[in-house]
Formats: C-alpha cells, structure tokens, sequence
C-alpha cells in the first residue's frame, strides 16, 4: 500500500442511500395512503418552485433498471426506506399487500444481484391518516409504528439481516415541529418536544418488534445526523454556546440510545419540555448492534441571545469551500467518528449519509464530469480510514445518494446523486464520481487520485 492508496478492511460494506418519498413517485397508486409530505407540498411556498415528489425518480416504475445500475457500479449494499404509508395507508389497520409486494420484490432482487439490502422504517414520510391524529406529538403514534415495524419484520425478515429505525429523528422533531420548514410544518416547541420523546420512544419499541418479528437473529441499529460543534471564537460565551448547541444536536440523541440516560445540561436550558422518563429511557436505550452516522458538515456556533433556549445560532465561516448548501469540512467527519467512540462505544459504526450537491450538468459527450464531488467523497473516506486505522470499529459507508432526486424543501434544485436524473425524460446517466466510487468498491481501497 502506498501513502495515496488507502485500502479498507476486508468485508467493507460499501453502499448508497435514498428515501422513499425522494425517489419513488407513484403517490396516488396500487393503494397507497397520503403521507404528510403529499400534504406539505401542496400548501403554496412550502417547497421550491412549489414541486413536490409526485413523480420524484419514478423508482416505483424503474426499480429494476435501478437495481440493475446498483449492480453495475459493484454496490454491496444498498440503503432505502419503505414508505409506512405504502404499507399501511392509514398508519395501522389494513396492510396494503400491494405496498408490501413492492418492497418484498425489490429485497429479492437485490439479493439476486449479491447487494444487501438496509431498510429504514422511517424516512419522515408520517401516513397523513396519523397526523390527523395528532402525529408525532401523540404517543399512540409510536405504538403504531412499533406495530408497522413488526408486519414488516415478520414479511421481510427471513431475507433482510440489517435494519434502521428511523432516519434522522431530529429533522423531523425540529424541522417539522419546530421551525416548520418540514412537514408537518409546525412551529411550537412544545410539539417539537413531545415529537422528539415519542419519536425516540418509537426507535426502541421498533427494535423490540423487529426482533420478535423476524424470526432470526437480524442487526438493528438507528441513523442520526450528527456534527462536530465549533465554537465561532475562544470568547467563553461561544465556547459555552457551542457545548449547548452540541446538546441538542448532538447529546440529545446519542445519550439516550446508547447511554439510556438524559443530558443534564439540557434539562436544566428546557426544563421538563424535552426530558423523557425513566421507564421511556430504558425503552429507548434497548440495545442496538449498529449507531448510523449521517455526515455533511460541521456546525460552527457563536453566542446568540436572540435565539430562544439554546441562544446559540451557526455562522459560516470566512475563506472555507461551500457545496451548493453547507460548508464542505472533511476533518469533521474523522473528529466525529472518534468522538462518538471515544464517548460511547457503539458495537459498530456505519456511515449511512455522506455526499454533496453540486451543479451537475449533462455534457455533450454524455457524461457528467462532477470532480468536485469526486473530491469530497474522496477526501471524506480518507477521514474515515484515519478513524478505521485508530481502532474506531466503522464497518460501511454509503454515499448520500444514489440518483439524483427530490430533495424535500430544496425541491429538485440539489443533485446529490452518483446518477444523474434528467426529470423531462427520467433517464439515468452514470456521473465520473459513480464511476469512481465503482472502481473503489472494486478495489477496497480508494482509487490513487480524482481520476476515473
């Protein structure tokens, strides 16, 4: 091995990700039921341009091209969600085996092809029929997901080994019931608070059902999106901002699954409002065989008295490279990985989100030259070997994602895939980084320099 040729571990689970609402489409077919994100981007404003993921990459209809593209890039494995309200169109009730058809047809053909498959329960697409109930704030909403898991446990389990709760649980207790840019589209702290203790409730009865489902042993873990917080300056008030803001994004989270316990600094900014029960804790804290780590960014925190509780707010830092959305900080990703291992030991590590947005075009040669995020992925997994060579136990990783598709308020102004989508026509074109990403994969180790 030479100094520019990182090799990985053997049995490396190199992967991709999408989300169901993101790429499937077919909103209003073979049974499916409303989700909160139909709603939500129907109400004028909400969504860029005011598009919605009607269509999206029209995965429903295309997922054996797809599948056939994930075997042509060498991917061992493959993240998706499946859509609750594809399953069970009013949150519980009724199964729609049509719904469930789809996804026992897309495990078996992944399998055919060598790829495993990584179902997430839950990628924010809530059943509509639920959130007239009162959603995420109310906890019967958690025994119905505990209940959704369980079917879909008992149909899938005797072929899916890996399974993810939820996905990114504080986008969709604070963006959708805090500052509203998510569906539901809520701003009330209190409904954030009581989304965030039932969501979490739901992630340890989704274990449990999972387990009781499935018939075998299977490996169930959890995917939160987690970032390393600078403070903006050495000033006290900074440093004492960023360990709160570190709380709510960070601590919030990883304390109550891996440790079964609350931060005590974030009871005493909240009180009572986010603080879960004890009986709720051991609940959520059941063991889990996997952490997911979703990474894009740092977050650097200066001292904000305008904002309420946590009075801290995020700045961009001058003379850093930006992606189309975030700042592009590949030593956030090695810093966050030791730390969650140093602080937790989690009995494995997967990095289940890492990618970038940038202008894709479409060339005239047919291809798309996106270097750019060649480089970012490249320079990430070398931050992932540094972490994997210090002993840190990261066993995968999945680029965020693998086509280009509906990127939720952002509409389909972000492309983050290795395909690129033409959305007039739907065709998929293969970029130079699904290119790259295909020889690593091919070699277990990263190719000598951004080239193809």
């Amino acid at each position: 091995m030479t100094a520019d040729r990182l090799c990985f571990p053997e049995g490396f689970i190199w992967g991709t990700a999408t989300s169901a609402y993101q790429i499937e489409g077919a909103w209003n077919e073979d049974g499916r039921g409303l989700s909160i994100w139909d709603t939500f981007c129907r109400q004028p404003g909400k969504i860029w341009q005011n598009q919605s993921g009607d269509i999206a990459a029209d995965h429903y209809h295309r997922w054996k091209e797809d599948v056939g593209l994930m075997a042509e890039l060498g991917l061992k494995a493959y993240r998706f969600s499946i859509a609750w309200p594809r399953v069970l169109p009013q949150g519980s009730g009724p199964v729609n085996v049509a719904g469930l058809d789809f996804y026992d047809r897309l495990v078996d053909a992944l399998l055919e092809k060598g790829i495993t498959p990584f179902p997430t329960l839950f990628h924010w697409d809530l059943p509509q029929a639920l959130q007239d109930k009162g959603g995420w704030t109310k906890r019967e909403t958690a025994e119905r997901f505990a209940e959704y898991a369980g079917i879909v446990g008992k149909r899938l389990g005797d072929r899916v080994t890996y399974w993810i709760t939820h996905n990114e649980p504080a986008v969709a207790a604070l963006e959708g019931h805090y500052t509203g840019q998510h569906a539901p589209g809520i701003k009330n702290p209190l409904s954030a608070a009581w989304a965030y203790r039932h969501l979490m409730l739901s992630h340890g009865l989704a274990v449990q059902a999972l387990r009781a489902s499935a018939g075998r042993p299977i490996q169930v873990g959890i995917t939160l999106n987690l970032s390393p917080v600078h403070p903006a300056s050495d000033a006290p008030q900074d440093v004492k901002a960023a360990r709160r803001y570190d709380g709510l994004l960070n601590r919030m989270f990883l304390d109550p699954v891996l440790r079964g316990t609350f931060p005590r600094d974030i009871e005493k900014i909240f009180g009572l409002l986010f603080k879960v029960n004890q009986e709720d804790l051991r609940t959520i804290a059941t063991p889990i065989d996997f952490l997911g780590v979703n990474y894009y960014t740092r977050s650097v925190v200066r001292h904000d008295p305008n904002v309420p509780f946590i009075q801290a707010s995020e700045i961009r830092p001058e003379g850093s490279e930006y992606s189309e959305m975030w700042e592009i900080y590949p030593p956030g990703i090695y810093e966050l990985l030791t730390r969650i291992w140093t602080d937790y030991k989690p009995a494995n590590i997967l990095v289940t989100e890492n990618g970038v947005p940038v202008p894709d075009v479409l060339e005239p040669d047919g291809r798309v030259h996106d270097v750019r995020r060649i480089a970012y992925l490249r320079d990430h997994l070398i931050q992932v070997h540094r972490a994997i060579s210090e002993g840190v136990p990261v066993r995968g990783y999945f680029v965020w994602s693998l086509l280009d598709n509906f990127e939720w308020a952002l509409g389909y102004r972000m492309r983050f895939g290795l395909v690129y989508v033409d959305y007039d026509t739907l065709a998929r074109t293969v970029k130079d980084s699904g290119r790259w990403y295909a020889r690593a994969i091919q070699e277990n180790a990263l190719p000598p320099n951004a080239t193809i």
